[in-house]
């Protein structure tokens, strides 16, 4: 048998009315979530993934999510690092669709971390990196408005 043949194999053509030219790959695990503008977080909460590709991913949200916000997820990662150490995978992207539930957004970024094993004591966290790609999002897009007016 070979890959193309296999039922794992599927093509936005193999299926009426599907949007994706790449295939996804059906994974539940946990998922945090934030939805970010200008540097602030409009929205946070947890879900899980319902599935995964190279282009995107979809999850469950406990309230539905406006449609081309920055979005960062947050994913439990089933495998562990050297056998020990638990991973989380980092996506940085847009909301493509939110209904019902459910959100898919684009990974337009993306990063495997180790997973603390305990929260620190403060409380905070440090989200810098995020917050520079996302007015490193916003200044690119103000430039090619610019560029076309």
């Amino acid at each position: 048998m070979f890959w193309h043949d296999s039922p794992m194999h599927n093509t936005s053509s193999d299926v009426p009315d599907e949007r994706r030219g790449k295939f996804r790959f059906p994974l539940q695990r946990e998922v945090r979530y934030k939805l970010v503008k200008d540097g602030t977080v409009l929205q946070s909460g947890t879900g899980e993934t319902i599935n995964i590709g190279s282009g995107g991913v979809s999850f469950t949200v406990e309230r539905d999510v406006a449609v081309g916000s920055f979005v960062q997820l947050s994913v439990s990662w089933p495998v562990l690092l050297d056998k020990s150490c638990p991973m989380r995978l980092i996506i940085f992207g847009r909301v493509l669709r939110s209904d019902h539930g459910s959100c898919a957004c684009t990974i337009d970024k993306y990063e495997f971390r180790t997973q603390a094993r305990a929260l620190p004591t403060n409380g905070q966290r440090n989200d810098a990196m995020l917050e520079r790609w996302v007015e490193n999002i916003r200044k690119e897009h103000l430039k090619g408005g610019m560029a076309s007016a």
